[in-house]
């Protein structure tokens, strides 16, 4: 590492001093050129003054040079030159030219007032001519050696800020291997127009007719001000082409000066979904995080752990992580630790199904905020095992909630889904009862306990992105349940933020709802993920229908018939009114479900039922 040091440091000394020499002999040549041009090329008749000039040369060399080096016109990099170091350079003549002007006036140089102008003119032409000779060596290199290569014939979406510097590095960078031949963009007067002499040709509309026109390989997106719904609707287009696609990241790309090639990535499926990023009032959460104990449960799954990572940085009194399964509880300690190595981190492992660990839990850290993220989700697999899901999902979320209620927490958030409505499955009707039992603590206690649902989750444990992932690796077949499935979606963060926001708009027993935008079809979702990936559906990759398995639904609800809306302080985050519960009645009914699950009862499914009216257990398998 020293050696390639102290040989870059040659270098650069090599490239001043050459262009010291360059520019000396610019000055000289330009200083001779403008006392000719005064004199119509005539020798004899400047004679008068050229005398005078050799000896005010070295002088002039000098002094010129003393002000190009505080312009920076030695430490600039030339092969990227552009406005900013033309604009250097003309400052820098501009300084010479008025200091030669004071000079003639005050006596100290005899020669022609005149002088200063043309030698300007001809100072300004040389000194920009020796440093962008350079650029555009070097694109001339970069054209050949692009050349040697085969490049991929690409459409650029987006003829912005962010078009132009993707489509200049393109056509600039060497280690670039695209060759844009067309620019998309939905301004109807700039069509026709050139962008770094490549046609805009038409609007979003034109994209499938100019891929076939133009036989693009490959499209780039690149508006990164665009909506998330003109995002979908621009990339629906582009899927419709077959072409390959890329995606310029965001706008802080374009803020922090990071728009590059080796930026664009790949069209994430997030990309497609259509609908706004959720905003939350961070300074509300922080309010509520600050300077708390604050525990999660199942703190090591998909959601739980990226509920620490957002509670961490609210500078928590303390973090507890509470996870029965300890290599996740311990992959999300070593990344907070490595993270935030200040943060006040406790680790523990043990099941919210033992009263007494948990218990003991609250008895030595007093959380103040919990977060119950504990709970077994996977909807086929609670159906065979019924008994587990209600030990797990029920008897967890009423062991954690009455410890918070006996040790005076000041909130409790339980992580629900859109399945506690109307479900047709143990899992759905699970969570529900954990609805009620919010409900039921918040109606004799001072904790402010609440619920938070919300739909699927991309990318957590037991999603369908991942599966799909590994179908489409393994070369399919993709399986969907049914051609019609719909569902909602929404991200791991956007989740958390609304865990958290619900937090700070607590109150007693609500459910906190997300509006989700317009539900997506699974269909659609696995063949988008199949195109993403370079493949055609049905083609390349099979999709495969394999029925709605047992307890499942074509759609998700968010609310029940029986249940009001209200709004909040944020238009996305609504509450849905609790239902009437005699608590009295709930509590036995709890008593007798507990019995029954210890003992592995079958009658489960019917006690649930009870419980839960709306609950239609769902058996039949539908194709």
């Amino acid at each position: 590492m020293s050696e390639m040091t102290a040989f870059d440091k040659r270098k650069k000394i090599v490239r001043v001093i050459c262009l010291l020499f360059v520019d000396a002999f610019m000055i000289i040549l330009s200083a001779m050129l403008a006392l000719l041009i005064r004199f119509d090329f005539s020798p004899a008749a400047a004679t008068v003054y050229v005398t005078n000039l050799y000896i005010y040369l070295p002088f002039f060399v000098v002094m010129s040079i003393g002000i190009f080096v505080p312009m920076k016109l030695y430490n600039s990099l030339w092969e990227f030159a552009s406005i900013a170091e033309m604009l250097h350079i003309v400052y820098a003549t501009t300084a010479v030219a008025l200091l030669q002007t004071f000079a003639i006036v005050i006596g100290l140089l005899d020669l022609p007032l005149s002088y200063p102008i043309l030698n300007w003119l001809f100072l300004s032409a040389l000194i920009l001519a020796s440093r962008f000779s350079y650029r555009l060596l070097r694109n001339s290199k970069g054209r050949d050696h692009r050349k040697d290569k085969k490049q991929k014939r690409t459409m650029l979406i987006g003829a912005g800020d962010a078009g132009m510097l993707v489509l200049r590095e393109f056509q600039t960078s060497v280690n670039s291997e695209n060759l844009v031949v067309c620019v998309v963009d939905d301004n109807a007067q700039k069509r026709g127009s050139y962008l770094r002499n490549v046609k805009i040709c038409g609007t979003r509309k034109d994209i499938v007719r100019l891929a076939v026109e133009y036989d693009i390989e490959e499209i780039v997106f690149a508006i990164p001000t665009a909506s998330t719904r003109d995002r979908k609707e621009i990339l629906s287009y582009c899927q419709q082409s077959g072409c390959k696609l890329k995606i310029l990241p965001g706008i802080f790309q374009l803020a922090n000066g990071e728009v590059s090639v080796q930026k664009i990535r790949d069209v994430d499926i997030l990309d497609l979904l259509g609908r706004d990023s959720v905003q939350v009032d961070m300074s509300e959460i922080s309010q509520m995080l600050y300077d708390k104990v604050v525990l999660v449960t199942g703190g090591g799954g998909s959601i739980g752990s990226e509920l620490c990572r957002q509670i961490a940085k609210h500078d928590p009194k303390q973090l507890i992580i509470f996870d029965i399964y300890e290599n996740n509880a311990y992959e999300i300690q070593q990344e907070l630790r490595r993270a935030l190595p200040q943060l006040n981190l406790v680790t523990l492992i043990g099941s919210v199904r033992d009263t007494e660990r948990i218990n003991s839990v609250f008895k030595q850290y007093r959380p103040q905020v919990i977060f119950h993220a504990a709970a077994h989700k996977h909807v086929p697999l609670m159906e065979d095992s019924p008994n587990e899901a209600i030990k797990n999902n029920v008897f967890g979320t009423y062991h954690v909630a009455k410890a918070a209620a006996v040790y005076n927490a000041e909130t409790f958030v339980l992580i629900s889904t859109d399945k506690a409505v109307n479900p047709t499955n143990i899992m759905g009707a699970s969570k529900r009862i954990c609805e009620m039992i919010v409900q039921m603590m918040a109606n004799s206690s001072s904790t402010k306990f609440v619920a938070v649902r919300f739909g699927n989750v991309l990318g957590s444990n037991g999603s369908v992105i991942p599966l799909f992932k590994k179908q489409i690796e393994e070369g399919g077949p993709v399986t969907v349940t049914h051609p019609d499935i719909i569902r909602f979606f929404m991200t791991i963060p956007e989740a958390v933020s609304l865990v958290l926001q619900a937090g700070v708009y607590a109150d007693r027993g609500e459910i906190f709802v997300l509006d989700m935008g317009e539900p997506v079809r699974i269909d659609d979702l696995a063949r988008n993920l199949i195109r993403l990936s370079g493949f055609e559906p049905d083609i390349d990759i099979e999709v495969k229908y394999t029925g709605l398995r047992p307890g499942e639904k074509l759609f998700e609800e968010m609310l029940m018939n029986e249940e009001g809306l209200r709004t909040t302080a944020n238009e996305l985050i609504h509450i849905g009114q609790p239902l009437e519960l005699n608590d009295t009645s709930f509590a036995k009914q709890l008593v007798k479900l507990e019995k029954a699950c210890n003992q592995n009862s079958g009658e489960v499914f019917a006690m649930v039922a009870d419980i839960v009216p709306t609950y239609k257990k769902k058996t039949a398998v539908q194709k």
